[in-house]
């Protein structure tokens, strides 16, 4: 038997405890290594962050934009690109106007930088209310020829992921027509928009990246639209600019509940996703009730600024069943609907009945919205004509016709509560109930603020314990405040004027 070669000798030697050695080696050798790469990920990580906490963004974007020449010149790291050519018109023989191109133009101008861009085209765009008063709206935009890197950092859902906007000018002359866009710009029809990214972002860039600059050129125009306030004649709304400059921060109501207002209203604006799910419309309705004077109406009108809707005026009186489901059908979205003083409106406030002789004719109700049926001599005041029925306006708001638009609020205001049919009060008509009573000690800080910029004044403790005991309504305390521009003299009025109440 021949004996067997040093190396065999050598395998066949190795007994448990050697080969237990070399594990042991290899698994320390295998944690230092681990311990190093994490050690050099928690470094890394820790340098993005004070490089995004302390550096400036034009900075950043500045050694971004170098990098990316940089890797482009150099060819390193060369990956797969995928490019969206975005023209100001679709390809088809209609020449229909292409959405993405004026979405991309607004989304972008909210994005340059004029201090980080070398060349920027700026538009100037004029507006002019029925007053006269001019308006302008400010666009900047990439010259042809031109690009910038859109990058979203942080807790963004596009963390880290470049999207390059292009602007290339046409070299076919761009097919005559309309050299304007939709929002009167010229020039735009000489240039088109490329949108390039890693191939590997294509998913992200058709399904999320795109919808996301439509959602955010939207809400740009809706912050920068003139808001309008529309009035019912017949089956027509008629439109004028609404100019009233009632802000929930002005407002003289109890700050805990005008909160609770506002939170509702964001909730219910950033709920689409949530009313489709459960299948139910788009809409949110409020009751506003309390004395006369309690600003009601500047209430709507906050609510109007605050979400930047327009606001629907609709008067009842001759209007028909059939009427209303026009008018509704032609109301645009995003828009609040108010009936003012609805317990005077019409005769759809008392629940009807199946014997005609048991029908009861409106109620006629003074300007104050006081619901009396007698002027002030004593005589009765002449009845208003209605012609809808509590079923037609109950349709109205909640039946098949309410889902015709989206995002809409429907508002009712009255003096008299107890007065409505409790259907129409019901939750998914009237979903939330405000009461706007008199002038509280909150109130009347907000409207000393907004009248004299004073937040304290010797007087202020016999007015605090005025208020408690004395019914006032804020319009009564604007109408005080209103008298002269001196503090002193006016709260002293208003003194005299709440210790004649009391008695």
């Amino acid at each position: 038997m021949k004996p067997l070669p040093p190396a065999a000798t050598a395998l066949m030697d190795l007994s448990p405890a050697t080969a237990g050695a070399y594990g042991g080696k290899a698994a320390d050798a295998y944690r230092k290594a681990l311990s190093s790469a994490a050690s050099a990920a928690a470094y890394a990580v820790l340098a993005r962050s004070m490089a995004r906490e302390l550096l400036p963004d034009e900075l950043r974007a500045a050694v971004r934009w170098a990098a990316s020449v940089l890797r482009a010149r150099l060819g390193w790291g060369a990956k797969e690109r995928r490019t969206l050519v975005i023209r100001i018109q679709t390809g088809g023989g209609g020449r229909e106007e292409n959405l993405l191109f004026d979405a991309a133009r607004t989304y972008l101008s909210c994005r340059l930088d004029p201090r980080a861009m070398r060349c920027l085209e700026l538009t100037l765009s004029a507006t002019r209310d029925d007053g006269g008063l001019r308006s302008w709206t400010k666009r900047l935009f990439i010259e042809p020829g031109d690009s910038t890197v859109d990058v979203f950092d942080g807790v963004d859902v596009f963390d880290g992921v470049e999207f390059l906007w292009s602007s290339v000018k046409k070299t076919n002359g761009g097919g005559g027509g309309n050299n304007k866009s939709k929002n009167g710009e010229s020039g735009s029809a000489e240039f088109l928009l490329k949108l390039s990214f890693d191939a590997k972002h294509t998913d992200m860039a058709m399904e999320r990246y795109v919808p996301f600059v439509m959602g955010a050129a939207e809400e740009t125009r809706l912050r920068e639209r003139s808001l309008m306030i529309c009035m019912n004649e017949g089956r027509t709304w008629f439109r004028l600019h609404h100019h009233h400059p009632a802000m929930f921060d002005t407002l003289a109501m109890d700050p805990v509940l005008k909160q609770s207002i506002v939170a509702d209203l964001d909730l219910f604006a950033n709920r689409r996703d949530h009313y489709r799910r459960i299948g139910k419309a788009w809409k949110r309705g409020y009751l506003l009730y309390g004395p006369p004077g309690t600003v009601k109406s500047s209430l709507v009108a906050a609510m109007a600024n605050h979400l930047r809707y327009n606001i629907y005026d609709l008067d009842l009186s001759h209007v028909q069943n059939t009427t209303l489901q026009w008018l509704l059908v032609t109301m645009s979205d995003k828009s609040i609907l108010v009936i003012e003083d609805i317990d005077c409106c019409c005769d759809a406030m008392l629940r009807e009945v199946d014997s005609k002789e048991r029908k009861t004719p409106a109620r006629a109700c003074k300007e104050d919205g006081g619901g009396s049926s007698e002027t002030s001599d004593g005589t009765p005041s002449p009845k208003r004509k209605s012609e809808i029925t509590l079923s037609g306006l109950l349709n109205f708001i909640d039946g098949l016709w309410s889902t015709s638009g989206e995002e809409r609020i429907i508002v009712f205001t009255t003096n008299y509560k107890d007065r409505l049919d409790p259907a129409l009060l019901r939750p998914g008509r009237m979903d939330m109930h405000v009461y706007m009573g008199y002038c509280c000690w909150e109130a009347f800080k907000t409207l000393a603020r907004n009248y004299f910029l004073v937040d304290d004044h010797p007087l202020f403790p016999e007015i605090q314990e005025l208020l408690t005991a004395v019914q006032v309504t804020p319009a009564e305390v604007s109408e005080m405040l209103l008298r002269t521009n001196e503090p002193d003299v006016v709260l002293r009025g208003l003194t005299e004027f709440l210790i004649e109440k009391k008695q």
